[in-house]
């Protein structure tokens, strides 16, 4: 990240270094900048308006090298459109300088759709490889086209074996250098360990302070899997899945008010220290520099233990945002994620 600092002469230019976590890879362990740009938006997912290639232009100059999609965001293209943008204008001096995570969308979830599922979005990226491709949820959808909400008859269960073995052939061919998961439970991720040539890397799950996944990050941990929190700030402002709690607990309030900071930076920088990844989403470029603020201060223990206290509530259930009809499938998984 780049900060700038007044002084006798003007402004100066400061590095302020992401992090990286290390995760497995086709080229052995590789580094994963901590923090991600996510895309998704309400309006891109039912096909409506989506950013521009400006946004990711603007997010390179902040310092963000790991940017986060997904086919059924549909912000693919602008995200490979402003990469090349970034090349043009010497921001990034090879492609090789970033990491691009996309995910399988469910209505490809199906052993011989998921290679022309990661081909297409590598032509929408307009990249030779991704460096992570994740099943975006443990279910099969029968749909030709993005439909929501998503009718019943159109769920069907994931043959998990099938489809990661397709995920392993993309990692073999060099698609993408890694493979994981999201929004999958321990059960479900230990089938796949029990037949697996090539383990998963990461998953990626809802997590936040209101909803802190220790029993899921302990498993993850344990089976040398990286946890990435999706909606870590609630995904304030979002409708269709967002909430405000995060952002309006009085206990974050109260310790970014003690240390100057917003809540939003607490909460990105418990993440931190619960060693996850996080997938954060902003389109505003002075919340963009405050979102990759976090790493040269820390909370206190008792600030963590008043954060550890929080009541817990999960936000994000297949029924309800997927699907508003019940169905056994979606029941199962949200039951299994609660």
């Amino acid at each position: 990240m780049i900060s700038h600092k007044k002084t006798g002469r003007g402004f100066i230019k400061i590095m302020v270094t992401i992090p990286v976590m290390t995760i497995s890879s086709s080229d052995g362990p590789r580094p994963m900048p901590v923090i991600a740009m996510g895309t998704a938006s309400e309006s891109g997912i039912r096909g409506g308006d989506v950013m521009s290639s400006s946004t990711i232009v603007e997010a390179i100059k902040v310092g963000y090298r790991h940017f986060d999609t997904a086919a059924v965001y549909r912000t693919e293209k602008p995200l490979g459109e402003g990469i090349s943008e970034a090349l043009r204008l010497g921001l990034i001096k090879s492609r090789s300088e970033l990491f691009i995570t996309t995910k399988l969308w469910c209505a490809s979830a199906d052993r011989h759709l998921v290679l022309p599922a990661i081909n297409q979005s590598l032509q929408n990226l307009g990249l030779e490889y991704v460096d992570l491709y994740l099943i975006h949820w443990p279910l099969k959808l029968i749909q030709d086209e993005v439909k929501l909400p998503v009718p019943k008859e159109c769920v069907a269960v994931i043959d998990i074996k099938a489809v990661w073995e397709a995920m392993e052939e993309c990692q073999c061919l060099g698609l993408t250098k890694s493979i994981g998961v999201s929004n999958f439970y321990p059960k479900l991720i230990q089938q796949i360990l029990s037949f697996a040539k090539i383990p998963p890397a990461v998953n990626q799950v809802e997590m936040n302070p209101l909803w802190q996944q220790k029993k899921l990050t302990g498993f993850c941990k344990e089976n040398s899997i990286l946890v990435t929190a999706y909606s870590p700030l609630g995904a304030f402002g979002n409708n269709a899945w967002g909430h405000n709690r995060v952002m309006e607990s009085d206990v974050l309030q109260e310790i970014a008010k003690s240390k100057g900071k917003t809540a939003a930076q607490i909460s990105l920088r418990w993440l931190y220290e619960q060693g996850v990844s996080i997938a954060v989403k902003s389109y505003n470029t002075e919340r963009m520099k405050q979102n990759l603020d976090i790493f040269d201060w820390s909370l206190t223990k008792e600030e963590m233990e008043k954060i550890d206290q929080i009541p817990q509530r999960r936000h994000v259930y297949l029924i309800g945002s997927m699907s508003i009809e019940p169905n056994d499938i979606m029941a199962e998984i949200d039951a299994e994620l609660d």
